[in-house]
């Protein structure tokens, strides 16, 4: 099973080709988590949900056979998204969900934990916590850690104290473009090796970094293994990290090797990104003809 940790949103998305009528769900544990239940896996996500969406909540991941352990609270978290024809967006908050305080007792039959925050919504205290209380493989999406709220409701990034130490707890750490730069103060499209280099110097056994429409980079025990993009036309790249990760999951939890795993998660975030909102579809085959078509190179 995969318990993941993050709190839902639900976003307006606006991009040149679709625009959503109304919010719909997302956010980077439920993303992930449902990449993982749509491939086959058993899924649980560990989140907290305004009672505006609790109902909506709990029949959304009910419908997608996603199991959940929800905390209530004032709120919903949800953003604003504006996106160019480059893919850049402009992200604004319409909402933010409390803090998580409960580790679910079905930790304990987790074979992978994931934490992927959408903003702030997992302590550093209780990431100390789950990791004590698991020998899972853990993986970490550092997206809602490095985030923060300005004065004016816009979301700026930022690199927290002790993030290095943090992030040497994790197994697999997944930051994106924007977040290894945070994080390493090296633009990855310049010179993703060094930048993974840095991340693995702080600890960190398997470093995986997406680059959009130049793929993505895994290292692991001094291998690095480069996967191309597939070629495509992202309708919605809201999420596209998020199905990656939760496709490279379910890879791990198939005992894929990385070079099998990263295609299969490539594979899947070129089919999300294709369509818009939580009803995406992932037929396996497809998932399977598309990872087969994958270019690697070490």
């Amino acid at each position: 099973m995969m318990l993941a940790f993050g709190n839902p949103v639900y976003d307006s998305i606006r991009t040149p080709w679709v625009c959503t009528r109304d919010r719909v769900l997302s956010g980077c544990a439920t993303n992930a988590g449902l990449a993982f239940a749509k491939l086959g896996g058993d899924a649980c996500v560990v989140g907290r949900v305004g009672t505006d969406y609790l109902d909506q909540y709990h029949w959304d991941l009910e419908s997608a056979h996603i199991g959940h352990c929800t905390e209530p609270c004032r709120e919903s978290g949800g953003f604003k998204l504006d996106y160019d024809r480059h893919g850049h967006r402009e992200l604004n908050v319409f909402g933010q969900a409390e803090a998580i305080t409960q580790i679910p007792d079905s930790i304990s039959r987790a074979n992978i934990v994931f934490i992927g925050p959408v903003l702030q919504e997992t302590p550093f205290d209780l990431i100390r916590a789950i990791r004590e209380r698991t020998k899972a493989t853990m993986v970490l999406d550092p997206q809602g850690l490095l985030r923060r709220v300005s004065a004016g409701g816009h979301v700026e990034h930022y690199m927290p104290d002790g993030i290095e130490e943090l992030c040497a707890l994790f197994d697999v750490v997944k930051p994106n473009e924007l977040e290894t730069e945070i994080l390493t103060g090296v633009d990855p499209r310049k010179d993703v090796n060094k930048a993974a280099a840095i991340l693995e110097g702080w600890g960190i056994p398997t470093v995986v970094i997406t680059l959009a429409d130049l793929g993505a980079l895994i290292v692991s025990e001094g291998r690095y293994y480069r996967f191309d993009a597939i070629p495509t036309l992202a309708v919605d790249s809201t999420g596209a990290g998020d199905t990656f990760a939760g496709g490279l999951m379910y890879a791990l939890s198939r005992r894929m090797d990385w070079c099998r795993a990263g295609c299969l998660a490539t594979a899947v975030s070129s089919l999300m990104i294709e369509q818009c909102g939580p009803e995406f579809e992932l037929p396996f085959s497809e998932v399977r003809r598309r990872a087969a078509q994958v270019v690697v190179s070490e």
